[in-house]
């Protein structure tokens, strides 16, 4: 669907809007409008889409306008027009973007309440109230988690940016390597000398690590000897007597075993992701991942015999050759290993996964919703709260990707990360270095996105962490 401005220049408010309530392949088109009188600012948003055109209008007083208010009277025009297009009332409304929860976090640490916070979804973005409900329980995570941080505190994430294969849905930059590890390995001595400068840049500049994060990618493609001597790195290069928590992505059950999860524990990590996704194996084979179901239950024992106590495990929401029943079956696995954490992700099409492209035996959208409710239902009836939330574009059903954990174990550095409430320092390719600044804005420094790029520019990755220290 194409987007036409007329008197304004607000693209990306109105756009973000757009692609979060309409399929992105579907033909049409929008005008969003902004007439500027003595006394009022008027917003008209006109859509045709399948052979039907809607239009609307809301108005802002010219004396009160700002950037904020402005935008929020375009996105209410849009979302007035397009409802009338939508077979059903979009679970987040107006919101657009990939982080709803940073409005109601900055409502609560502002001094506001539950119960403002809630009329603000409902009667500035037309939240639904389950919507709502989920927004305001993060925000109420994320405001323990800043009591747990202070000035100093900065969060460390690396990148594995290498997976065994790649999954059907997957658009993540990783290399797939099979058996062959020649890049693999020369991609660890570059990153051992990002992580050794970066804790020497953070001894002197006086900054602390609250939490750490090794992601992908998948982590766990390492060989049991490579991920010691990675963990082993990390903690001779930085002074962790402030780190709360340590986290490696295992994702792949396929990747693990009961030697390398035991490394892991013994070398400094206490917080582990199993991530299965389905627990179908029919599933499993359309998404192109080449392992069963039962694989999963092993690599969760084997964690929980390495003595990790704090374990993710992800499932995905609308995955092809999946149905409603399908999903509740996985979810329901899944909930009785009864870990720390179990993280519900809704299907999101994009483009560089071969899904983009391939989009048979997709579930519906109501089925999907079907899914996503019944995981809410089940998790809170489990006694798992909701702690992190995010968005992404081109979600089944416009829904959202979230984290629910029990026992008080919430994984801090993604709310810290999602949240953006401390600085995140990351290292190996593909990493994105977000910096908050005095003054309260965030300067991002981006790594090389491709392995071989890192490599190559080691040099320059380094003079660019001396930089990044100059601000912090």
């Amino acid at each position: 669907m194409t987007l036409t401005l007329i008197g304004h220049e607000d693209r990306y408010a109105v756009e973000q809007l757009q692609m979060a309530l309409f399929d992105h392949t579907g033909e049409g088109n929008a005008v969003s409008a902004l007439h500027r009188g003595k006394v009022w600012l008027t917003a008209v948003t006109k859509i045709t889409k399948d052979g039907k055109t809607v239009t609307a209008h809301r108005r802002l007083k010219a004396a009160e306008e700002t950037v904020k208010l402005r935008r929020q009277t375009l996105q209410q025009c849009y979302y007035a027009a397009a409802i009338q297009l939508l077979p059903n009332l979009p679970p987040w409304g107006a919101l657009a973007g990939v982080r709803p929860t940073k409005i109601t976090t900055r409502h609560l640490l502002e001094g506001g309440t539950s119960k403002t916070a809630d009329k603000l979804l409902k009667d500035i973005y037309y939240v639904t109230p389950k919507r709502r409900e989920l927004a305001i329980d993060c925000s109420l995570s994320t405001a323990n988690a800043v009591r747990k941080m202070d000035d100093k505190d900065i969060s460390l994430y690396v990148g594995i940016p290498f997976c065994p294969t790649r999954c059907a849905y997957c658009s993540f930059v990783s290399r797939t390597i099979g058996k062959r590890t020649e890049l693999l390995d020369s991609y660890l001595e570059a990153l051992y000398k990002e992580i050794r400068l970066t804790g020497q840049l953070m001894a002197k500049s006086g900054k602390t690590v609250r939490t750490i994060y090794i992601g992908g990618g998948t982590p766990t493609t390492l060989s049991t000897p490579q991920m010691i001597r990675l963990l082993d790195t990390i903690r001779d290069s930085f002074d962790l007597s402030r780190c709360i928590e340590f986290t490696v992505e295992g994702g792949r059950p396929d990747t693990l075993d009961a030697e390398k999860l035991a490394a892991i524990r013994q070398h400094g990590a206490d917080r582990m992701s199993i991530n299965p996704q389905t627990m179908c194996d029919p599933v499993l084979k359309a998404c192109g991942r080449p392992h069963k179901a039962s694989d999963v239950l092993d690599a969760y024992c084997w964690a929980t015999d390495a003595g990790f106590d704090a374990i993710n495990m992800d499932l995905i929401a609308g995955l092809p050759q999946d149905d409603y029943d399908g999903f509740c079956h996985s979810l329901d696995q899944v909930a009785a290993l009864s870990p720390a954490n179990i993280t519900i992700h809704t299907l999101a099409l994009k483009k560089g996964a071969d899904l983009f492209e391939k989009r048979a035996n997709l579930p519906t959208a109501q089925e999907v919703t079907r899914m996503v409710e019944y995981a809410n239902h089940t998790l809170r009836a489990l006694g798992y709260k909701p702690y992190y939330l995010y968005r992404q574009k081109y979600m089944s059903g416009s829904f959202e990707n979230v984290g629910w954990s029990k026992d008080g174990k919430d994984c801090l550095y993604n709310i810290y990360m999602m949240e953006e409430l401390h600085s995140i320092v990351s290292l190996g390719g593909g990493g994105m270095n977000k910096v908050n600044l005095p003054d309260g804005h965030l300067q991002r420094f981006h790594n090389p996105k491709f392995p071989e790029q890192y490599i190559e520019m080691i040099d320059s990755v380094l003079e660019d962490k001396e930089k990044l220290f100059e601000l912090l």
